[in-house]
């Protein structure tokens, strides 16, 4: 991708060739003389990046990204509820009204699953063909999924509503698994390291107005329906695929400005550079071959059996795009690699637990009494009091933990954030763990503080953080 005007390509050019003589002049190992050069180029880059109104535009996008996909994440707590009245309503017993485990579970991880494999495809290619085009793909994946989803019905025998909502959610968690290397990415290279930490966290905490949002949509949809559901169960079945559905909004409001985004400076950088590296190989490549026929005619002339540019032929296999021998470069160093694995698995722990609790809140909410009577309320008021309850839990510590994040982040600093969240998580749920009952015996009131400090510290902590 070319630059705008031919002034700017001027400077980084010239920015370069000083670089250059300064990488040369350093006494280093040569592997770390490339990287080094680049580095140094992308730090001029920082230097002259600064806040503007565009840069506010693309934040705002990614902004409402995040948003989008914590609502399809976490609308399906409500969903799940609602197909259970819907479908189970005739039920006996302890299965009235719910949703048997195993199909509760299985729409509920989809997207999960989804994102797992989004994350690894969509975020390569983010490399590979460009950030903007690929995040314009993901959001689009995620608006065909979403509604997709919201026609979810029974199909042939052995495919229920179930199965078929959780193939639909697999390939919206695809879609959506493409946001979060993406928007990591754009806010990362467009933001300079002065409020680099601020911005990309900004951006993350938008995650907790998705939370909220959800069973606010919920409230909405459920009283306009009220009159209806109470007369009819039934009649719910119109309003879990509009929770579902109302979800494509905030992505097709902002699919244009998707659209039209450009890639940083800092890409079309890499890009150039690359692009130029590739046409050196390439002709280079094209020098031995040359040379390597030339020589193979020779030898048969002169009558030999073997060729003897065996040093061409290791050449020429030792054809690797270039991206890729960097990568494998960096991280063949332990010092490099031990980020990479760190932040992975520091993330990994967090999410076993956040998503865990997030995808159930519904059993939180019923544990502290607030839920109501699931067999003698009527459904429409059922519903209403647990995504009240959904609010109440997310205001109180999870919304407040983003945002304590992003005005302290560069105060702090990123690691001490996180090892202060992660050992504040561990002795927290060991208490919820271990004195689960007897804290909700004795007193509901300390239990819902454990329990909001634990949700507060989940996002003043990993969660932010590892983004």
């Amino acid at each position: 991708m070319s630059f705008h005007n031919s002034s700017s390509a001027v400077d980084i050019t010239e920015v370069e060739k000083r670089r250059m003589s300064d990488v040369r002049g350093l006494d280093i190992d040569e592997r770390d003389r490339d990287l080094l050069q680049r580095q140094r180029e992308l730090e001029d880059l920082d230097d002259s990046t600064k806040l503007n109104w565009e840069m506010i535009k693309k934040l705002t996008v990614c902004g409402v990204a995040f948003l989008n996909d914590a609502y399809d994440m976490f609308a399906i707590n409500i969903v799940a509820m609602i197909l259970g009245f819907v479908y189970y309503n005739d039920a006996e017993g302890a299965d009235q009204n719910t949703v048997p485990k195993k199909w509760d579970t299985l729409i509920k991880i989809a997207v999960q699953i989804g994102c797992l494999l989004g994350q690894l495809v969509l975020g390569r290619l983010g490399d590979k063909v460009g950030r903007t085009t690929i995040y314009s793909a993901s959001l689009m994946i995620a608006i065909i999924t979403t509604i997709a989803s919201a026609f979810s019905s029974s199909m042939v025998k052995g495919f229920n509503v179930f199965i078929v909502l959780f193939i639909w959610r697999v390939l919206l968690g695809f879609g959506i698994g493409g946001d979060y290397p993406l928007t990591a990415t754009i806010v990362s290279e467009y933001a300079s390291p002065k409020n680099r930490g601020k911005l990309m966290s900004a951006v993350f905490a938008c995650q907790g107005f998705g939370n909220v949002l959800a069973p606010i949509v919920g409230i909405i949809v459920t009283a306009c329906f009220r009159s209806s559901i109470d007369n009819d169960v039934r009649n719910l079945d119109y309003v879990w695929r509009l929770i579902i559905g109302l979800g494509c909004i905030p992505g097709v409001a902002t699919l244009y400005w998707r659209l039209t985004m450009e890639d940083s400076k800092r890409f079309q950088l890499e890009s150039a550079k690359a692009a130029a590296a590739n046409a050196d190989e390439d002709m280079q490549r094209e020098k031995l071959l040359a040379k390597q026929h030339f020589a193979e005619d020779n030898a048969q002339e002169d009558g030999l059996l073997e060729s003897p540019n065996t040093v061409l032929n290791v050449a020429l296999a030792d054809d690797k795009p270039r991206r890729a021998k960097t990568f494998g470069q960096y991280f063949s160093e332990w010092r490099h690699l031990k980020v990479l694995l760190g932040t992975s698995i520091a993330w990994f722990a967090l999410d076993v637990a956040f998503y865990g609790i997030n995808l159930n809140s519904a059993v939180v909410i019923d544990a502290i009494g607030f839920a109501g009577d699931l067999y003698q309320d009527k459904p429409s008021h059922f519903i209403i009091r647990n995504c009240l309850g959904n609010i109440i839990i997310n205001i109180l510590g999870s919304v407040p933990g983003y945002w304590i994040t992003v005005f302290t982040i560069e105060r702090l600093g990123r690691k001490t954030i996180q090892l202060m969240g992660f050992a504040m998580l561990t002795i927290l749920y060991i208490v919820l763990g271990f004195a689960y009952h007897k804290i909700l015996d004795k007193s509901v009131a300390g239990f819902i503080v454990l329990f909001t400090l634990a949700q507060l510290f989940q996002n003043f902590g990993p969660n932010v953080t590892t983004f």
